[in-house]
């Protein structure tokens, strides 16, 4: 079984007019200099999965420039029994709307057609960063397990802003907060829940693969202590917890206070005092397992997007890392500079130049 893009035709977007992009299921290696869109061609594909795609980017930002009439996004989604027409669009810098098999759909729907897993050099500094960026990576996987994750997060968020507007009113009455405490715990336990059995599937794919990649060792935390695991126990922990909440302005317990520790499993030292090749690694090795795991729950390897991955891994690395993506069957998009870059895939990769003419992207496939 295998997920993967045959066509994609990205219109006024970023820095394309206009591409359009013929591939089978091989991993795809788009090559050219800094600057030429290659980046850009890989986040139209991020959107092809529920979220504001890898750089979180409002409509408005992703329409070309100075145009600014809006972008357009289609694709032939090859999935597991399916073969799904998607389109994804923004007018005028107006919310993204979805369209599967021409029918409008939510974003969420993305969810149940496709899998997208990513690795992108803003990523890098994961571990030594603050535990938000660590956070979204675990929802990120977790989302790719289970769709309905997404809607779980804005049911609870929502609910979290509208109580941390009363406590910033100092609003003392306990029944203003009652069904947004009883909502935000009951999404919250499926939050953590949904996190937990995550790191499960991810710890299996770890044990059980060959692969030249260290393996992690993943922990969720939380900076007050153990998140309470029944909504009646979370509910009553909000409840208990106003006082403190209310000298701070803002909930202090919940799933939102998570964090991720990783830990380099041989060495037994913690992520974010490895060596920078080692955290990359760490990664690397993440998102493999990731996949993994997805192969054997959705049914199919998810699309891999790796940006600029190549040019931090020595050739060894590289290698290794292109014969495990072949051996799992997954589409990869892959960006660099140069096609030596890829030349251990050889003819298991199809190539893409990507060149600027004043300002405008061209895409061009090779022979």
């Amino acid at each position: 079984m295998s997920l993967y893009l045959s066509s994609l035709i990205v219109s006024h977007f970023r820095s394309h007019k206009i591409a359009r992009i013929s591939v089978d299921k091989r991993p795809v290696a788009l090559f050219g200099p800094n600057g030429a869109g290659k980046t850009n061609i890989l986040e139209a594909v991020s959107l092809f999965s529920p979220g504001r795609g890898f750089r979180r980017a409002s409509a408005e930002d992703m329409a070309r420039r100075p145009e600014a009439l809006g972008w357009k996004i289609s694709g032939v989604l090859h999935a597991p029994t399916q073969t799904h027409e998607i389109d994804i669009w923004s007018e005028a810098g107006a919310a993204r709307q979805l369209r599967i098999d021409e029918k409008t759909a939510p974003q969420i729907g993305l969810g149940r057609v496709a899998r997208v897993l990513w690795l992108i050099p803003s990523m890098d500094r994961l571990w030594i960063e603050g535990a938000e960026g660590r956070r979204r990576f675990l929802d990120r996987m977790t989302l790719s397990f289970e769709p309905r994750h997404a809607e779980l997060s804005l049911t609870y968020e929502k609910a979290m802003r509208e109580r941390n507007r009363l406590l910033k009113d100092m609003v003392r009455d306990p029944h203003w907060y009652t069904a947004l405490e009883a909502t935000m715990a009951e999404a919250g336990v499926a939050i953590h829940n949904n996190r937990l059995s995550a790191l499960t599937q991810i710890e299996a794919a770890q044990t059980d693969a060959v692969t030249a990649f260290p393996n992690a060792f993943l922990e969720l935390t939380y900076s007050d202590g153990p998140l309470p695991t029944s909504v009646d126990e979370l509910c009553t922990a909000l409840a208990e917890n106003r006082p403190r909440d209310l000298s701070a302005g803002r909930t202090l317990i919940g799933p939102h206070r998570a964090d991720l520790i990783g830990t380099f499993k041989a060495k037994g030292v913690p992520a974010r005092d490895c060596s920078t090749g080692e955290q990359k690694a760490l990664l690397v090795s993440l998102i493999l397992a990731n996949a993994r795991a997805l192969e054997h729950d959705f049914g199919a390897p998810p699309l891999l997007l790796l940006d600029e991955v190549a040019a931090h891994l020595d050739a060894d690395r590289r290698a290794a890392l292109y014969d495990e993506i072949s051996a799992l069957g997954a589409q990869a998009w892959m960006t660099g500079t140069d096609t030596e870059l890829f030349d251990s895939l050889g003819d298991r990769a199809q190539y893409l130049e990507v060149t600027e003419d004043a300002g405008i992207s061209i895409v061009k496939a090779m022979q």
